[in-house]
């Protein structure tokens, strides 16, 4: 008798560079997979909602929304979005002081997103909180629709052509805070999949990486087709910045601090981290 064929998975990404750089070769068939992948590319905030609503296999997103989905979901060790240098940041159309700060309308890209939770950590932005599209944040600010603005992605190096000014780097806070690299997002695998099947994802997910930083021109189409910022520069420096080692593999020090981050997430909410721990075993 044959055995049954493998599920397909779906498999959650967002369009940003880091993602369409990292997942390339497996979409296009380029390293072997487990299963056959059915992709869901989304803004984060989606797929955050998605994965709250188990409707994902696989999926990219925010550690910022760990409480709200890690009864049902684990995180890998491979292709999290994690590193020094790379926080979101605070914008506005002139300099405030941070006594300003604190009642002030802000943009947000997503109440999920790991963003919006080191805001919060921060605790010195009391303000109410507009939700919008990370890509409509900058622009919110500029048109007065909001007094501040917490850019990620391409943002972060594109703000001053705005006309904006930087007041805040929250992943600066964090280092400086914590003394631990800041995680933003990761990969995470639904806990009812079969615990073999899930690693040989995991190590598909390495796969992909390592022939992305063996043939990195291999992936330039597929990512400028879906990037916000068209701009080569803007791209190359998005990947650098947020592809990092721990894209490959978390380690001790990746761990530690997503365990730290999602703590502090899970005291304030007042949920209890589960049982089997956060990671895939």
């Amino acid at each position: 008798m044959s055995a049954l064929p493998p599920p397909n998975l779906s498999f959650g990404l967002s369009p940003c560079p880091n993602d369409t750089y990292i997942f390339h070769a497996m979409l296009h068939g380029l390293v072997p997979v487990p299963a056959p992948i059915t992709p869901h590319m989304a803004d984060v905030e989606e797929l955050n909602n998605l994965a709250r609503q188990k409707a994902l296999d696989v999926t990219k997103m925010s550690l910022g929304a760990t409480t709200e989905i890690m009864q049902d979901y684990a995180l890998m060790s491979s292709g999290a979005a994690l590193g020094w240098g790379c926080g979101p940041l605070v914008v506005a159309r002139k300099n405030l002081k941070p006594e300003d700060w604190r009642n002030a309308t802000v943009a947000v890209p997503g109440l999920l997103t790991t963003a919006n939770l080191l805001l919060t950590l921060h605790g010195g932005f009391q303000g109410p909180r507009k939700e919008m599209l990370f890509s409509d944040v900058m622009s919110a600010v500029s048109n007065g629709e909001a007094d501040l603005g917490l850019i990620i992605h391409e943002g972060r190096f594109t703000y001053a052509r705005q006309g904006l000014v930087k007041l805040l780097d929250l992943g600066q806070w964090w280092e400086a805070e914590f003394s631990l690299p800041l995680p933003l997002g990761a990969i995470a695998v639904r806990r009812d999949l079969s615990i073999p099947l899930a690693r040989r994802v995991q190590n598909t997910i390495t796969a992909s990486l390592a022939y992305a930083n063996a043939h990195p021109d291999d992936s330039r189409e597929f990512i400028r087709s879906h990037a916000q910022e068209m701009e080569e520069s803007v791209t190359s420096a998005h990947i650098k910045t947020f592809v990092t080692d721990f894209s490959l593999d978390l380690g001790s020090a990746g761990r530690a601090a997503i365990e730290a981050l999602v703590g502090r997430a899970a005291d304030i909410m007042g949920k209890p981290l589960p049982s089997e721990g956060l990671f895939l075993r």
